[in-house]
């Protein structure tokens, strides 16, 4: 009998999906189907206790982890693979053609490599065209991509593709700047390092003026020390 994750992958394979860490598989997922992903994960954690040769039967502190855990992947720190973009609603512009910033988007996601933190901020710019967002939409929209492992250049790779479909302009800014705890906890064990990545799309890419200005505007904004 098949499990219910490997239902959700035959699905997928089905469909000629990718299911890499990062992305979206919401849409093949059943009703129902996610309470017992999370609990097949838990089972699987408790192997990974055991493994590590941790009493938990009868060890108070971890007697519940392997739950815990579980609950967390699934409807936390990854639930951005599992659950459906937020909607996003747009208005008309009426007229604005100017830099649109926002920003610090507050940032929360975990490393593929090693499953540690990435914390750090967002800042976002757009030249909007037809129609214009919400401003909590790009929080939405961030926050939904960061919650699932990956490396950052992706995500913010990511983050630039959501502006250009959901807010529908295709200039697009995007910085982010992380700590990243598989080098804080881990490795080199460096505390004072951050890692910033940025993407510009169509006028920010080719207007260096216009660059500047975002990056500008950023650097006087929260968030920047």
């Amino acid at each position: 009998m098949l499990t219910t994750a490997e239902i959700i992958k035959k699905r997928l394979k089905e469909a000629n999906i990718r299911y890499h860490c990062n992305d979206n598989i919401s849409e093949f997922i059943e009703e129902g189907e996610l309470e017992i992903l999370q609990l097949e994960v838990e089972d699987a954690f408790s192997n990974v206790l055991n493994s590590l040769v941790i009493d938990t039967n009868n060890d108070h502190n971890t007697k519940e982890t392997a739950k815990r855990v579980a609950k967390m992947f699934i409807k936390e720190i990854f639930r951005g693979r599992y659950e459906p973009c937020p909607k996003v609603t747009s208005f008309p512009n009426m007229g604005y053609k100017s830099l649109y910033t926002s920003g610090p988007i507050s940032i929360r996601s975990t490393c593929a490599h090693h499953f540690q933190n990435i914390v750090g901020s967002c800042w976002v710019g757009i030249i909007p065209e037809e129609e214009v967002i919400g401003l909590s939409k790009f929080n939405r929209l961030a926050h939904h991509i960061a919650e699932r492992p990956q490396i950052q250049e992706e995500m913010t790779t990511q983050i630039s593709n959501a502006l250009i479909e959901y807010a529908k302009t295709e200039h697009v800014a995007v910085v982010v700047k992380a700590e990243h705890h598989c080098m804080t906890q881990r490795g080199v064990k460096e505390h004072e390092s951050d890692m910033t990545t940025a993407i510009m799309r169509g006028a920010f890419e080719t207007d260096s003026a216009l660059k500047q200005e975002f990056y500008s505007v950023c650097l006087s904004m929260k968030g920047h020390n």
